[in-house]
């Protein structure tokens, strides 16, 4: 069936379709378009087959690593389903053949003085006394203080803050969710001093960008990234973690950590715990807050000291 028609056409239909149930397939879609094209390009017609793949996956990766191989592959696999239900023919390798596809990085865990640091550079970003560094120094502090993604924290609305109730309001999030974020009292505080601010710039209304741009629109991210780049760079910092430098998105992943830690200090329930910090954070899947315990060197040492504490007393319990 797929036979008279390019690879090109068919990954189009899928994307569309995909898109059409409302995921946006950014990078998925920039790697399947590649791969249609390259077999187009190299005269394949037909089923898809096991050789077309593994050409692209491995001669088209710029790392040539397994793991940028099996990521490659994995990426691909949905289309290959797509195209079996055209074609039964369609081969697609079915084992991970390259090992594993995904892997978690050690992230940048901030102390308190880093995130200080920040904050008052970007305080004093120009002009003085504006809005641009009230911004930057709020949208920074924001995240710190609540584990919001970058894109959450940039996609707010004047409307999505309840100072009286202390709640923010987080919409259509990664995974097409919206969630209600409590925050603490400091929280409210400084979003206060910073609407104050944001008043003199520009309309407060409900659909108004809480975080204003220059252009009195939303910040784009590659405008933040440019701004924490020249921050970091100032501040001198060195990433530690797996990651070659220290990112915006490493102020949640500290946010989780630190939460996690006072819980282990404080002997808390920490099964119950981690399914609310789990739902506060926006986590798809509850493992991905359970990995901070085996992923991040703070948390493993503490984990380690609370199993060595209740090997001690099962022991101890044995010789009575």
């Amino acid at each position: 069936m797929t036979g008279a028609r390019t690879m090109l056409s068919l990954a189009k239909d899928y994307l569309s379709e995909r898109r059409a149930l409302g995921f946006k397939l950014r990078m998925e879609g920039h790697y399947i378009t590649a791969f249609a094209l390259f077999a187009d390009q190299h005269g394949h017609r037909g089923p898809l087959t096991n050789g077309i793949v593994l050409n692209w996956v491995r001669g088209q990766a710029k790392q040539a690593s397994p793991f940028s191989w099996a990521r490659r592959l994995e990426v691909l696999r949905p289309f290959a389903r797509y195209l079996t239900r055209l074609d039964p023919d369609t081969e697609f390798p079915q084992t991970a053949i390259f090992g594993r596809s995904h892997r978690r990085l050690a992230p940048h865990i901030y102390s308190e003085q880093e995130v200080c640091d920040l904050i008052a550079a970007a305080s004093r970003l120009a002009p003085k006394g504006g809005l641009r560094p009230a911004t930057y120094a709020t949208l920074f502090g924001l995240i710190a203080a609540t584990g919001l993604r970058r894109s959450e924290a940039l996609d707010l609305h004047c409307g999505d803050v309840d100072l009286a109730g202390a709640v923010l309001t987080v919409r259509n999030t990664k995974f097409r969710k919206s969630r209600h974020v409590p925050i603490h009292a400091t929280v409210v505080a400084a979003l206060r001093r910073y609407l104050e601010v944001r008043a003199r710039h520009g309309a407060l209304s409900k659909d108004s960008p809480l975080f204003l741009s220059s252009t009195g629109g939303f910040i784009a991210k590659r405008r933040i990234n440019k701004v924490f780049q020249k921050l970091r760079t100032d501040l001198g910092w060195i990433a530690r973690g797996g990651h070659g430098e220290v990112r915006i998105h490493d102020l949640r992943h500290t946010f989780i950590c630190r939460r996690v830690q006072l819980w282990h200090e404080h002997d808390a329930d920490i099964d119950n715990a981690m399914a609310a910090l789990s739902t506060y954070v926006g986590h798809a899947k509850i493992s991905d807050t359970y990995w901070y315990l085996t992923g991040v060197p703070e948390l493993m040492a503490v984990s380690g000291k609370r199993f060595e504490l209740f090997a001690a007393n099962v022991g101890g319990g044995h010789h009575v």
